[in-house]
């Protein structure tokens, strides 16, 4: 398998995959811009995404599920429903309202609510290490989001609180992760949380919605299917590696590379931008991953139910 070849690479692995997560702030603001809905577009994105997963799935059934008890896949069917489907559609509800650059800075929250989850939940010391690359990585972004918190709106409280509901659900699916990953293996655990997700976004817009998906000029499908493949599958199965292989604690702090991809991307492809404050931010940002990358933390976890 090709993931079982890659060596000392996880802080790389991990830094890719957030970056293509963070792209898919730009691409649901861009496809805002024609009308669609917030339900719609993520429709559009796991069902574009759906049949890659349940292929791989099939070419995954073969593998040994002996270690896996019954009790696993409704923990796996849980954060499968928190983490692509709740945290996805509180993020594109909260795109609605404010601007992905404060978007990012208030789904940065969810670092602090991976290592609390995992603090009550898995008994984990948070260790003087994660706090100072905590410390580093929190004064980077707030140096090059500082302009961002001017922004105002009607709805700016109502945006903000949806993009901290969608921290939360995250974080909870990180932590998740981190102990299911093991038992179920990467391609197969990625793929079912995925295929749950998606389950619970089309039930959901056949209870709630039901209008016509086809009324939206090609720009939205071919954003909702860049989403699908740059912003969703291939992300997916990196950020899952990356927390089988350094943790989801450690790969929370090395998450805070996301804001600065997005300032980037929002100033190449939303005209927003770029100060020095900002370039500034990010050598920090950079600093504090770079002090992770070089004391991530070895431990196996494992959650108590």
């Amino acid at each position: 398998m090709l993931f079982s070849k890659i060596k000392n690479s996880a802080v790389l692995i991990a830094i890719v995959g957030i970056v293509l997560f963070s792209a898919k702030a730009i691409m649901v603001k861009l496809a805002y811009q024609y009308n669609v809905s917030s339900l719609h577009l993520l429709l559009f994105r796991m069902l574009f995404s759906l049949p890659f997963y349940l292929i791989i799935l099939y070419f995954q059934k073969s593998k040994s599920t002996t270690n896996i008890k019954k009790q696993d896949y409704l923990w796996l069917l849980f954060f499968g429903f928190i983490g692509y489907y709740l945290a996805s559609y509180f993020d594109f509800l909260g795109l609605q309202y404010i601007k992905a650059g404060l978007e990012r800075i208030i789904l940065f929250v969810y670092p602090t609510l991976v290592l609390l989850i995992s603090r009550v939940f898995l008994k984990e010391r948070i260790s003087p290490k994660q706090i100072i690359a905590i410390l580093i990585t929190y004064f980077g972004v707030i140096i090059t989001f500082s302009g961002e918190l001017q922004y105002n709106g009607d709805h700016i409280f109502l945006g903000g609180f949806l993009i901290f509901l969608s921290a939360l659900t995250y974080a909870s699916y990180l932590v998740g992760s981190g102990w299911l990953i093991p038992k179920f293996g990467v391609l197969r655990f990625t793929s079912y949380a995925m295929i749950i997700s998606s389950v619970c976004v089309i039930i959901h817009y056949l209870i709630f919605d039901r209008t016509s998906v086809f009324q939206y000029s090609y720009q939205v499908y071919l954003l909702g299917f860049m989403m699908a493949i740059l912003s969703t599958l291939i992300p997916s199965f990196l950020v899952s590696l990356a927390i089988k292989k350094i943790g989801a604690s450690n790969f929370s702090i090395i998450g805070s590379i996301g804001p600065i991809s997005t300032i980037i991307l929002a100033y190449i492809f939303l005209d927003e931008r770029l100060t020095i404050m900002q370039l500034l931010g990010a050598v920090i940002v950079i600093i504090g991953i770079t002090f992770v990358s070089l004391n991530k933390s070895k431990k196996n976890r494992k959650l108590v139910p």
